[in-house]
């Protein structure tokens, strides 16, 4: 059974910086398609980043363009996200979602009904 940790979590002031990791077990590593999506309260989960299956194309939702960085590496089965300049609206629960299979479609990896696993979610907060 495929499981996902997050870790990496925490408080920084705006500006800062932070990195998030996603251990995956319980399946084949490199088959999968990784996102990363947050939660702040009361609102619906969000795309944030998402990586192909062999980290050859990556895609960020505007809000997080060139602050984010999403990365994968397959010997170790972590993904990472790396987060600069953040912001106070970046706050939220941060979440890592694997999707089985071989298709990089935006419209299909940037919903979070697409994703087949989660892991529990790590919170991240920015303060002004």
């Amino acid at each position: 059974q495929v499981q996902l940790v997050e870790s990496g979590g925490g408080s920084v002031q705006a500006g800062g910086s932070l990195k998030l990791s996603c251990t995956f077990s319980g399946g084949f590593f490199s088959n999968y398609i990784f996102g990363w999506f947050r939660q702040a309260p009361g609102k619906e989960r969000e795309f944030v980043a998402g990586i192909r299956w062999d980290g050859r194309n990556t895609n960020y939702a505007d809000s997080v363009k060139d602050r984010f960085t999403i990365s994968r590496d397959n010997a170790k089965k972590t993904v990472n996200l790396q987060m600069n300049s953040l912001k106070p609206e970046d706050t939220a629960v941060y979440y890592c979602g694997a999707l089985s299979g071989f298709t990089w479609v935006r419209t299909v990896y940037t919903r979070p009904d697409s994703y087949n696993t989660w892991g529990q979610g790590t919170q991240v907060t920015v303060s002004s």
